[in-house]
């Protein structure tokens, strides 16, 4: 398993990358780090990364594949809008300050029932959009990034902007890395 060190050093290295939005993204950073388990928690608490540090391992993920693909594809998005997205499209999986959305228990981490129900995606958009003004692209990215793979996501099929269209690939290919799916390259940090 990868130390937690490398996996700091990658995020803080993305991080990095934010320039015209950089104070405001330190203040989300830390109120992240300090009122939530977002450096801790779980990636999920059935499929990948169901491990302490998974959601940093995924996100850390999701932002590098984003960067590459980003190069080759969609040259004109910025590393900015890539970090962002990638690393932050799923942190609505912390939950809240006051109810993590995940519970460690002996054999790995359940669901917290005493929670307000939000899906993790409507929970991500509205906990960076407190402390990041986004575009409507990065908005549209952060709420869709699952793409087609749930049911509410229909009614944004064939309308997704680029950056929604990068970051739902570099989400699903950064996962079935994670899960050893996908063997054609090694991902950054995974689970073994």
């Amino acid at each position: 398993m990868v130390q937690i060190t490398e996996i700091e050093t990658k995020y803080r290295e993305l991080l990095s990358k934010v320039i015209e939005r950089k104070d405001e993204c330190n203040e989300f950073v830390r109120f992240l780090e300090k009122e939530t388990s977002w450096l801790t928690a779980p990636a999920s608490a059935k499929y990948h990364l169901n491990i302490e540090h998974g959601l940093i391992i995924h996100s850390v993920n999701v932002a590098t594949v984003m960067l590459e693909l980003k190069k080759v594809l969609i040259p004109d998005i910025s590393d900015e809008s890539c970090v962002i997205v990638g690393l932050f499209h799923d942190v609505g999986k912390v939950g809240m300050p006051h109810a993590p959305r995940y519970l460690k228990k002996n054999s790995g981490y359940v669901y917290n029932e005493n929670q307000i129900e939000m899906s993790s995606a409507a929970r991500s958009l509205y906990l960076v959009s407190k402390f990041i003004s986004l575009s409507d692209e990065e908005a549209q990215a952060i709420l869709y990034h699952d793409g087609q793979y749930i049911l509410e996501n229909r009614t944004v099929a064939h309308k997704e902007c680029p950056l929604t269209l990068l970051v739902t690939f570099a989400d699903t290919w950064a996962s079935a890395m994670e899960d050893g799916r996908i063997k054609i390259m090694k991902p950054l940090y995974f689970k073994k």
